[in-house]
């Protein structure tokens, strides 16, 4: 895989800008209106970012539009717990674990994602000859939503309403911030906290935060985590499944889905729904993870698996 320097990078737009064509991961030429492709890299220890960041740095070369969207709740627990306190986990009654986010919390979140995440990735990136560009979703209104006051949890067996959550739903992105930056050769780097309908700062889940921007680009999603992808047999590497392109074979990816590829699964839906060209959930800890899922590795979800057959 070529590498550049921040002059060939340089050298290289120049010369794509002239083109009515870009260039594809593998080298081939595409049409200039190629879809974005939006790289959401995970915050588990077990996900190494760094070859996400050279394949950055590849495709933008090569004349791609790439936004960066990071987690990193790993990170936010482990500050917590130098503080002395316990980071609170919740269970929906559909089954999904997630955070509650109390105000001690939110304050840590807001410290550790878009402060020391967010600048650390940036800078990691702009290292390898990336012109990226570190947001969080306050910031110009990047990503905006309803706030949830209180959320539906499962504690001991019985459904209750628990008060006091520091959280949102994003139902808006601010596409033509980030299609500004795309277009004057930046790569956004994208990270929560959203910026509420009462304007405060309120967490917000990181794989769905991927899902809302891909899908008002129009991208290409590409979810990194620490698995090659979504498994029949959760347990069985080898029953990965690679491709999902009818409503039944969406429906069993959702049964297969469990633990923390539940919220994968669920964002893919979302980013389909909202505009995106395809979902693809695959390894971070791979050679060129992002080319190569691009390429076919992993599980792909097409925007013809959310399309409901209709009886002739």
């Amino acid at each position: 895989m070529t590498r550049y320097t921040r002059d060939e990078l340089a050298s290289l737009h120049d010369e794509l800008a002239d083109n009515d064509a870009t260039l594809c991961a593998d080298g081939g030429t595409v049409p200039a209106d190629e879809p974005p492709v939006v790289v959401k890299v995970g915050g588990a220890r077990a996900v190494d970012p760094a070859g996400a960041v050279q394949d950055v740095a590849h495709l933008v070369a090569n004349g791609r539009d790439v936004v960066v969207v990071h987690g990193g709740s790993t990170a936010v627990d482990d500050t917590l717990e130098e503080l002395g306190e316990e980071p609170t986990y919740v269970e929906t009654p559909s089954g999904v674990v997630g955070r509650f986010t109390d105000e001690r919390t939110m304050e840590v979140f807001s410290m550790v994602m878009p402060g020391k995440l967010n600048t650390d990735l940036v800078t990691t990136l702009r290292g390898a000859g990336v012109d990226a560009l570190g947001l969080s979703g306050v910031d110009g209104g990047l990503l905006t939503g309803p706030r949830k006051s209180a959320v539906r949890v499962v504690e001991d067996g019985k459904k209750k309403i628990k008060r006091g959550d520091h959280s949102g739903k994003i139902t808006d992105v601010n596409a033509d911030l980030l299609e500004t930056l795309l277009g004057d050769g930046y790569v956004p780097v994208v990270t929560v906290p959203m910026l509420a309908d009462d304007g405060v700062a309120v967490n917000a889940d990181a794989d769905r935060a991927a899902a809302a921007v891909a899908g008002a680009l129009g991208a290409e999603l590409v979810v990194l985590t620490d698995v090659t992808g979504v498994y029949e047999d959760p347990d069985d590497e080898a029953t990965l499944i690679d491709q999902v392109e009818t409503a039944e074979e969406f429906a069993a990816l959702e049964s297969a889905a469990e633990g923390f590829m539940t919220k994968k699964v669920m964002a893919a839906k979302e980013a389909l729904t909202g505009g995106a060209s395809k979902v693809i959930v695959a390894s971070a800890n791979v050679n060129d993870p992002v080319v190569e899922a691009i390429r076919g590795g992993g599980t792909h979800v097409h925007a013809s698996a959310l399309v409901e057959e209709v009886d002739a």
